[in-house]
Order: C-alpha cells, then structure tokens, then sequence
C-alpha cells in the first residue's frame, strides 16, 4: 500500500497548530487539511512516567475534538516535550526562560518524546518515539543571539533543530532528526499505513 496514493481517499485532519508538523506530513505525501483551532487543557498527571506525557496529551487533543468523526476521517494529534535532569521542559513563556533553558540544555544531553494519536470513528492508535539529542557548550552571546533572532516560544526546550542553533550548538542525535522537529515521520508512515490497512481492507 503506497499511503501517499490511498491517503487522497480519505479526510486525514491533522490537529495541530504547529507549522513544522504540517511541513512534516506534507513532505511525507499525506493528503490532509488541518483543523480549526479548539480549546484543550493540556495538563497530565502528577508523578505520571516522564516519556508517557507527550502520549498522554496528544489523547487529551484526540478526546477533545469537537467534531464527529465520518466514516472515512482519521484524526492526527500529536504533542512533543523535552525531557531533563528528571523534568518536563515545555514552551518558554519569555525571553528570560528560554535562555535559561537553553543554558541548561548546553553541554548536555536531553531526550526529546513525540507523542502522536491516530483515531478514526470507531478505533485509535497511541503510540510514542523518543530522541536523545546532546547538544555542545553554548555561549552565552550565542544562546541569547539565537533567543532574540529566532524567539523560540513556540517551541518545547525553546529550541528548532531545524534552525540556527541546531547547525552550530548540536553534536548527535541518537534517533529520529524528524521526531525533535515534531513527528516521527518514518512510525508516523507505517502506523498510519497499518491502521488504513487494517480499519478499512481487514474487515
């Protein structure tokens, strides 16, 4: 089954405000269109496992659709965190804590978990892909020169791999370089493959 042909028979919606993510799935071949924005709260357990927070929250985003779903729609949400020193790293809120984050991140390595549901009518899927990104010694002029060019707010950890900082600041990636951007392109491809095949040729 190519999925890049199949997908034009079905209304595939992603939810997601994120820019990268819809780059990601169109680069993938997938024929989708994106949802209207709508309020979700994005909160999870306390003492729940660190790598099952962004799985947890994509379900939130799934549960949360306003909309009925067709017989041949399949909803995607996704949510990505950082995780270090034991912690969830989540969007900056200023200038201030995104270069205290990316002071912390440099000289170190963090793991970076993408959480993504896929759920037609009737069934979903829930899976998760981790990263570990290490990331080189920083300056200080240099964090605070990517901060002001590149304001990073609207990312986990306050850095895009894609950018600037991702050129100069990373040494290794141990996993997918798609995954730290926003989906985990190569799982994404072949769990959505399976559920197609499997909801609507299986039966």
């Amino acid at each position: 089954m190519n999925l890049s042909e199949v997908s034009n028979n079905f209304d595939i919606i992603l939810a997601s405000g994120s820019p990268r993510r819809r780059e990601l799935l169109a680069g993938m071949g997938v024929a989708f269109r994106v949802a209207e924005r709508y309020a979700v709260e994005e909160v999870y357990p306390e003492g729940m496992e660190l790598r099952e927070v962004p799985a947890y929250l994509a379900n939130l985003k799934a549960e949360a659709y306003p909309e009925m779903l067709g017989d041949r729609q399949i909803l995607i949400t996704a949510d990505t965190v950082v995780i270090h020193d034991g912690r969830v790293i989540g969007k900056p809120k200023g200038r201030e804590e995104a270069i205290r984050t990316l002071r912390g991140l440099a000289g170190s390595a963090h793991e970076v978990v993408t959480g993504v549901v896929l759920r037609n009518r009737t069934a979903k899927r829930l899976f998760s892909e981790v990263a570990r990104v290490v990331f080189g010694a920083l300056t200080d002029e240099e964090i605070e020169y990517y901060v002001d060019r590149f304001r990073p707010y609207d990312k986990a950890g306050a850095y895009g791999i894609q950018e600037w900082i991702g050129y100069v600041g990373i040494e290794r990636i141990e996993g997918s370089f798609y995954n730290v951007m926003g989906l985990p392109t190569r799982r994404l491809y072949r769990e959505l493959t399976d559920f197609i095949k499997k909801q609507y040729t299986d039966k």
